[in-house]
């Protein structure tokens, strides 16, 4: 039994020195009850060719676009967010209203809601240095004038008590491991290039098994189309574990992406 505890801790200890941004568990103190937690994933260069299409004020994020030898780079943090919790629920919201408002949402949790379009109007979120130094490579809105971070976690995060430190860690080292996967290295290879939806299935099924296809949701703009986002619904009791096949919650629409869609390159 020692000897399986030693094992246990090592493993762990090992897992948080590979892993950035990797912490205390993520824990919610409030409105725990929830199934799962949707992580949402830019590919950068798709999101910013998005606002340029669309004549939008471009953020200093896409007005800075660099290439990027490790082409995984452009796999970057949106956010991570918990489902509707039943508690919650019970009160008479539903889904929509609470993917639309999160923390903001009435009856409960009935906080100040903050505008995505006033994103640094949010309140600081409080994490130290040393996370946000690492945040900032990886989710390319948070700090500067963007403040991305603050918008999620006044969102989807404060209304739960998470520790903000573990919350956006959490976040680091689930975009690491995605980065690092099976889908992760497809989509790196595939840089610039466009590529079928089918092709991608069968990455992540290779490496979290045929069932955890359906916890992936692909999000396409424009005609011929392009990837901005992947969402990827992940087990509330899995959320502080290294990912698996049991990790995911299969279910998930499958997004608006078309059978072959494009992985933009960094650029306009």
């Amino acid at each position: 039994m020692i000897n399986r505890i030693i094992t246990g801790a090592f493993l762990a200890a090992l897992f948080s020195l590979a892993i950035p941004g990797y912490g205390a568990p993520l824990q919610a103190q409030r409105y725990s009850d929830f199934d799962h937690y949707v992580l949402a994933l830019s590919w950068q260069p798709g999101f910013c060719e998005t606002m340029h299409q669309s004549q939008r004020a471009l953020p200093a994020e896409c007005q800075n676009q660099q290439e990027q030898a490790d082409k995984t780079q452009f796999l970057t943090i949106h956010g991570l967010w918990p489902d509707l919790p039943r508690s919650i629920a019970r009160q008479g919201v539903d889904r929509r209203r609470w993917m639309r408002f999160g923390c903001a949402t009435r009856p409960v949790p009935d906080m100040p809601e903050v505008k995505a379009s006033r994103k640094c109007a949010a309140p600081d979120t409080g994490i130290s240095p040393s996370l946000a130094a690492q945040l900032v490579q990886h989710m390319p809105g948070a700090g500067g004038t963007s403040c991305l971070e603050r918008y999620e976690y006044a969102k989807h995060g404060v209304c739960f008590g998470f520790v903000p430190d573990d919350y956006f860690g959490t976040m680091l080292r689930l975009n690491s491991e995605i980065r690092h996967s099976i889908p992760g290295a497809f989509l790196a290879s595939h840089y610039g290039e466009t590529v079928s939806r089918d092709a991608l299935n069968q990455a992540i099924s290779k490496a979290y098994g045929e069932k955890s296809v359906k916890a992936f949701r692909f999000m396409c703009h424009g005609n011929p189309a392009w990837l901005t986002e992947i969402q990827i619904a992940i087990r509330a009791g899995s959320i502080n574990a290294p990912l698996s096949a049991g990790s995911f919650a299969p279910g998930a629409h499958p997004g608006n992406c078309p059978a072959q869609f494009r992985l933009d390159a960094a650029g306009f």
